[in-house]
């Protein structure tokens, strides 16, 4: 019985221990601050992935370059010429890690490989159940979320309804300044 209760205030403060605080990434757009809670516990290569490229200083510069009223805005690849920026090697998909694209989550951006995801980012306008995990097939894989905004859905939705050409590209660009990662 002693034992047991020399051991209750080690429970007792495990208990108590808060949980460790998930990394923010805020991204500063030529339109407002956006701010993100990043899931390094259920997409921890992605998030390691987007946090690799914000300290390096790859998304200065960027823009929103793909912009579609109701289903997303994408951008974190090209610069204000639309040039691509040079990329690392692309990391498997983590779709499968129970998140799903819903209203304000971040996620990858990929291209029909499953497991194509370099730098490009997407926000989720809305409900976005097509872009979910299914199964682990070149069909079902789904989009890897990896966050949510946590503040700043009013500057994501100001960028939503910018004016664009036929391809979803706003006329006028839509800059990401900087993306800070506070740890």
């Amino acid at each position: 019985m002693l034992s047991k209760l020399l051991h209750l205030p080690i429970i007792l403060s495990l208990i108590a221990m808060p949980a460790m605080a998930q990394p923010l990434a805020e991204i500063q757009t030529s339109e407002g601050l956006i701010v993100v809670d990043l899931n390094s516990e259920k997409a921890p290569n992605t998030v390691a992935n987007f946090i690799r490229y914000a300290k390096e200083g790859h998304y200065a510069g960027t823009i929103f370059h793909r912009v579609i009223a109701g289903f997303m805005i994408q951008g974190g690849g090209l610069d204000v010429n639309f040039e691509p920026k040079p990329t690392h090697p692309p990391i498997r998909n983590e779709a499968d890690n129970g998140l799903t694209n819903a209203t304000g989550t971040i996620a990858m951006a990929r291209t029909s490989d499953p497991h194509s995801a370099t730098d490009q980012f997407f926000i989720n306008l809305a409900n976005n159940t097509s872009l979910n995990f299914s199964e682990r097939s070149e069909t079902g894989w789904g989009y890897t979320v990896f966050g949510r905004v946590i503040k700043g859905m009013d500057v994501v939705q100001r960028i939503a309804i910018m004016p664009t050409d036929g391809g979803d590209a706003p006329f006028q660009n839509i800059v990401i300044e900087s993306v800070t990662i506070k740890e």
